[in-house]
């Protein structure tokens, strides 16, 4: 294969840890300046989740690289 035999688990391991880790930094810190129409935070349970999903998602794609 052009990538390797891993790329789906790779892949769905970085998917799932930067939505996990990036809803998390945009609950820890939310935006100091925002357009008109913008949120001052991200509503708490889409981020939530969108937290578990992403959280899900990464220890799905370990799981499948260590087995």
């Amino acid at each position: 294969m052009f990538l390797g035999e891993d790329i789906l688990p790779w892949m769905v391991l970085a998917i799932g840890g930067a939505l996990a880790v990036g809803t998390v930094l945009a609950l820890v810190r939310p935006p100091k300046e925002h357009e008109s129409g913008d949120l001052d935070r991200p509503p708490m349970a889409r981020s939530v989740v969108m937290i578990a999903v992403g959280s899900i998602a990464a220890i799905w794609g370990i799981a499948s690289l260590v087995s």
